[in-house]
């Protein structure tokens, strides 16, 4: 089998790490480069690391000519523009996968009062299928409108679901302290990721008020059945790439043992490709550049004695599991395939 994927806006960081991932993939290739530029680069003199491994040239956003070049279409798109280009792709008769916000809040309303845009593409919204595979797989399989997660709610639901589903901690009061690398902020510039600004710089931002947590809330409250309240307090870390979070959780039952808490996460996810429990504490670096979530948890406090806390520490690559991965991965399952083609 071979696959045909277009990417729509690839000359910023999650366009670049898909071509990057498809030159290496198996079964897959990437056949169209679509851009809104008025002057259409080449890939290669936009990105110099794939001089002599990619020679598309950029071209205009059409959905019928990408409909005879690729059978799936990634769109790297900010928000709210690629509900400008879905519906005509899924018309076109191809597989998209969206990495931007537009489809992975199941609720218009909530979208629109979370990024303060109408969402003008409601009947679409309704059949997407929001792409975490280690939870979503089977909904992943049969899906043509996949709704890639953002790379702090990926982390962030990995660490927390086996917990929930077990009933092991409380639904509430759950703090997420994360921490990732500039790339998370896409490529366009501004002052505060100028290097003289955020060299040896570490700092929070948007407590409380981060797009990405009611995904994260929403994603969990699927996981557990029931509604789920989590505070996602995110920082940004003065490298390109990587998530670390930190996350808080008050244990259901004060006599739960750091043991249960284990087999909880090997129980979920004995048999993920992408999940690797660890006896250690995870580290970025450990996860740069893989498709890789790196999880560890611990109990603490006094046995048998009020105040106890379970947390869970995750680590992933923001722009691999966090975005163009995970993107990839989605693709496998949608086509058949070995979700871990190309990404081993």
């Amino acid at each position: 089998m071979s696959l045909r994927a277009a990417i729509i806006a690839p000359t910023g960081y999650t366009g670049f790490y898909l071509i990057q991932l498809l030159l290496r993939h198996p079964l897959a290739k990437p056949t169209y480069l679509a851009s809104a530029r008025e002057e259409l680069p080449a890939i290669a003199a936009e990105f110099p690391q794939l001089r002599g491994r990619c020679d598309l040239v950029c071209r205009p956003i059409d959905a019928k000519a990408m409909a005879r070049e690729a059978d799936v279409v990634f769109t790297c798109l900010p928000h709210a523009v690629a509900l400008k280009h879905v519906p005509a792709l899924l018309d076109a008769g191809l597989k998209v996968i969206d990495l931007s916000a537009d489809y992975r809040l199941r609720d218009a309303d909530l979208y629109e009062r979370v990024y303060q845009h109408p969402h003008t593409d409601r009947a679409h919204l309704a059949e997407a299928v929001y792409g975490l595979p280690e939870l979503f797989a089977k909904h992943v399989a049969g899906a043509r409108l996949i709704a890639n997660p953002g790379c702090y709610p990926t982390a962030a639901a990995l660490a927390i679901a086996p917990l929930l589903s077990r009933s092991l901690v409380k639904p509430m009061g759950i703090i997420i302290n994360a921490a990732s690398g500039v790339t998370g902020a896409g490529r366009s510039p501004a002052p505060q990721y100028h290097f003289p600004e955020l060299n040896e710089s570490f700092a929070p931002y948007n407590p409380g008020m981060h797009r990405h947590q009611p995904e994260i809330e929403q994603t969990l409250t699927t996981v557990r059945g029931a509604p789920v309240q989590a505070l996602l307090v995110p920082h940004l870390l003065p490298i390109d790439r990587g998530i670390l979070e930190t996350i808080y959780l008050e244990p259901q039952d004060e006599d739960v043992t750091e043991a249960e808490l284990r087999e909880a996460f090997v129980q979920a996810y004995e048999h993920e490709p992408f999940i690797r429990l660890r006896a250690d504490l995870p580290n970025v670096k450990h996860v740069r550049d893989t498709n890789f979530c790196d999880l560890s948890v611990r109990l603490v406090g006094p046995a048998g004695g009020t105040g106890r806390r379970v947390i869970v520490f995750s680590a992933i690559d923001n722009m691999i599991k966090g975005a163009s991965g995970q993107a990839i991965q989605n693709m496998n399952l949608m086509f058949g395939q070995d979700q871990t083609t190309g990404l081993l």
